[in-house]
């Protein structure tokens, strides 16, 4: 299986861009290998995120595990909190 981060390169949001950075070094760090896909050149990859999700109006990032779904970046805070981010990865 393989990691899937969606995010998106266009954003006015600080936050957001810093929830992003913080999953992707955590991902570079630990060398685990991912893909990163950016919504923001594709509608395309937006709905297929947020169907994948569940959720009409996901923003990402949003984290998967081949077809697994981790979680978003909450969940990541709340692993990394909790001391077991491979739990949210599903490593």
């Amino acid at each position: 299986m393989s990691i899937t981060v969606y995010y998106s390169s266009v954003s006015g949001s600080r936050e957001l861009k810093q929830r992003q950075s913080e999953i992707l070094q955590f991902l570079d760090a630990k060398k685990i290998k991912y893909s990163a896909l950016d919504i923001a050149g594709s509608g395309d990859l937006k709905e297929e995120m947020r169907k994948k999700v569940g959720d009409p109006s996901a923003m990402p990032p949003q984290v998967f595990n081949g077809d697994k779904y981790c979680g978003d970046y909450q969940k990541f805070s709340d692993a990394m909190e909790d001391g077991n981010p491979e739990a949210f990865f599903k490593l």
